[in-house]
């Protein structure tokens, strides 16, 4: 396992090197979930890229900050490891809030971006009222008791039909979060607004959307598309929040397809 101090917080990582010349991707996590939800993707794309993965801050191994998190504090800890890595250039996969970083990374640190994927997220995700709800609610109850609700947002009834032993897998992830770093986390989303800076985004870019996500659904980010110069639009169908885990073949065939037109590849 790797780990770097960074911003005063303990993320952890992992980096898989491919040959010298090949693109690097870097991929950040939605809320909740821990890196580990890459895992399909990234064994099909073994050897062609060089590989980032990370906890942000408040997930995984990476460190609770027991403060309130800002979405800028998220931008600042990939900022500080992609420099710490000695990363630039990089394609930047991120999935809901991952998404929200991404897009500010671009804007703040436009030499670690070459170009980015931005997965069932949008320049403002929910409202305050929801994000209050949801804070009230995990206060109110756990985020062992809210899982499986949670689960029904992030994943197609087929999927709960067909794979329950992953759903029940799932569900461990979301409830095994420090609660701090979630609750930080919903606080950074809530307060997050970037669709000033989504406009002035100059890297290649590519918006995809779950075809029954319930959380960020795909005119949510039809409209993301749309806001971002020439950004590339793709509905991934029979899936939910989370394609990487839901439809990890298809997805993955998207991002290589976009990296080839783009010429990231």
């Amino acid at each position: 396992m790797q780990f770097a101090k960074i911003n005063g917080v303990t993320l952890h990582y992992q980096v898989i090197a491919a040959p010298e010349g090949k693109p690097t991707l870097v991929f950040a996590n939605s809320l909740g979930t821990d890196f580990r939800i890459w895992r399909d993707v990234i064994v099909r794309l073994v050897g062609d890229c060089s590989i980032v993965l990370y906890d942000k801050r408040g997930h995984g191994l990476s460190d609770a900050n027991p403060a309130p998190a800002i979405i800028d504090d998220h931008v600042n800890d990939l900022a500080g490891l992609l420099d710490h890595l000695g990363v630039s250039g990089a394609v930047v996969c991120g999935l809901s809030v991952g998404g929200l970083v991404a897009q500010g990374l671009a804007f703040l640190r436009p030499d670690l971006v070459a170009g980015m994927a931005l997965c069932c997220t949008a320049a403002k995700v929910g409202t305050v009222e929801r994000w209050n709800e949801r804070l009230a609610d995990v206060d109110a109850d756990g985020l062992e008791v809210l899982a499986p609700k949670i689960m029904d947002v992030w994943f197609t009834p087929t999927f709960h039909k067909e794979r329950p032993g992953e759903i029940a897998g799932y569900a461990n992830m979301l409830a095994r979060q420090p609660l701090s770093g979630y609750r930080g986390t919903c606080e950074a989303l809530r307060d997050a607004d970037l669709r000033g800076a989504a406009g002035q985004i100059k890297v290649p870019t590519i918006c995809i959307a779950g075809e029954d996500d319930r959380s960020v659904p795909e005119e949510t980010v039809l409209e993301l598309a749309r806001m971002i110069p020439d950004a590339r639009y793709e509905v991934i169908k029979n899936c939910g929040h989370i394609p990487c885990v839901e439809q990890p073949e298809y997805f993955t065939e998207v991002l290589k397809a976009f990296l080839a037109d783009a010429n990231l590849a």
